[in-house]
């Protein structure tokens, strides 16, 4: 009788926030656990007619025709490379606005530059694609018709010349998401103890060094946390990104052609269900490989910041 009473009042605390997590862990079986049963359509030759389970096994067919491919170097390169400087360029340009923010001081004005740097932020992909194109247009967008006009230089058919666009996919990305992520370092640097701040002061630490001798060592930690987070989808892209703000111009697939889009394209235009369940089984398994190592390594050097 004591050990109910004892699982009531224990239910009767926890109920509410069980009812309070419901929703989220409903989202979680839905979304990221309900649709691993669907691994293996990697290794089956999928017929539509068949159906998942009529259809016949293949094995590893699906990998070998993946891998056999330029797509699969192609989509490589770029969801690494692309993850890679947008985890650099993209910390660096959070911390640098999350410190000017925090040295602003006074709060109206502070909210005004967060929110204009959030604004993006709340953009669909399919808006900003429109906004670049705006800009990127060859009959009227800004840049042929305005800088390179008066830099007296010949209009370029953007969408159809590869070579800027990795500069544009960076600039954009940062423009979309630098204000967001700088939220969580201007935390951090608010949790920050001011008596540390002051102790620099009384010995003669200018701004800068306070930010280079403080600021900067003690934002280690929240780095080092979010970098890890980042690695772990470091084989996923931002599928908007590289589909909409390009406009799906196949003359540019060599740069913005990853693992996400080519899984899209393989399910729409060339209805390859077993390549496209292959591609995608490949990223989830080099995404945990990568985020295992990672912190191995993080934890060889840093074990207070490793995650696990």
């Amino acid at each position: 009788m004591h050990m109910g009473k004892r699982k009531r009042k224990h239910l009767a605390k926890t109920g509410p926030l069980l009812l309070i997590a419901l929703p989220g862990i409903a989202y979680l079986l839905i979304n990221n656990y309900l649709p691993m049963f669907g691994v293996f359509l990697a290794f089956k030759d999928y017929n539509y007619f068949k159906g998942i389970f009529g259809s016949e096994w293949s094995g590893f067919d699906n990998f070998r025709f993946l891998f056999r491919t330029s797509d699969a170097w192609v989509m490589t390169r770029n969801t690494l490379l692309y993850n890679a400087a947008f985890i650099v360029i993209g910390t660096i340009a959070a911390i640098f606005i999350a410190v000017l923010l925090y040295e602003l001081g006074e709060k109206r004005r502070v909210k005004v530059f967060q929110a204009a740097l959030m604004l993006p932020n709340l953009f669909s992909w399919v808006v900003i694609g429109f906004i670049v194109y705006a800009f990127l247009n060859a009959d009227t967008g800004f840049v042929n018709n305005t800088v390179l006009t008066a830099l007296g230089m010949e209009p370029v058919s953007f969408y159809s010349t590869p070579g800027p666009w990795p500069f544009f996919l960076i600039l954009t990305y940062l423009w979309k998401y630098a204000g967001y992520f700088s939220i969580v370092y201007i935390a951090s640097i608010a949790g920050i103890d001011k008596s540390i701040y002051e102790a620099a002061q009384l010995d003669g630490a200018s701004k800068v060094q306070q930010i280079m001798k403080v600021t900067l060592p003690l934002l280690k930690p929240t780095v080092v946390v979010l970098t890890l987070m980042a690695v772990g989808r470091i084989f996923y892209s931002d599928f908007g990104l590289f589909y909409q703000v390009p406009m799906n111009s196949g003359r540019l697939f060599g740069v913005t052609q990853t693992i996400d889009t080519y899984v899209y394209r393989g399910l729409m235009e060339l209805n390859d269900v077993g390549m496209s369940a292959a591609a995608a089984l490949y990223q989830s398994v080099v995404g945990f490989l990568l985020v295992l190592g990672a912190n191995a390594l993080v934890r060889r050097f840093d074990r207070d910041n490793a995650l696990f």
